[in-house]
């Protein structure tokens, strides 16, 4: 089983997952605002397949569901502090942005970054999950009312 980098630090684990979700337009606007300290590559973005898994009900029985495209790359500052990233798709350009701000999160630059892009990222997020949610409520069926007023 793959073991993401940063799994054992949960907050790590949070911040990776949102900048691999952020639009790239706020990952731009936020590059464009900051002016982050020079760094080498450890891996340039390279694009990929991964096979995604899946499992009957939820629980069951696991199968191969299908391929998706990745991008990922590696990072370090001239501090030391070392920032990864894999997004979906093949934007070379978010997953380096991604990777730079994972590595100023550990460094002492992280306040800043929390402000300017992952908390606005963060709402922006869970703005849309909401919005998705009640676009998908709003279809709902109650199959249990439909068959009890046909019985009556």
């Amino acid at each position: 089983m793959l073991q993401l980098v940063g799994s054992e630090n949960p907050e790590r684990r949070e911040w990776m997952r949102i900048l691999a979700r952020a639009p790239l337009e706020m990952l731009e606007r936020w590059h464009a605002g900051a002016s982050p300290p020079a760094h080498r590559w450890l891996r340039r973005p390279e694009t990929g397949l991964v096979m995604v898994r899946g499992r009957a009900g939820g629980s069951g029985e696991q199968f191969n569901l299908g391929e998706m495209t990745v991008t990922r790359c590696a990072l370090r500052l001239e501090s030391g502090e070392s920032g990864v990233a894999y997004v979906q798709g093949r934007s070379h350009r978010k997953a380096a942005l991604a990777a730079l701000a994972d590595a100023l999160l550990q460094s002492g630059s992280k306040e800043s970054v929390l402000e300017a892009l992952l908390r606005p990222a963060k709402a922006r997020l869970a703005g849309e999950a909401e919005a998705m949610q009640r676009k998908a409520q709003a279809t709902r069926v109650e199959f249990f009312t439909l068959a009890r007023e046909a019985a009556e």
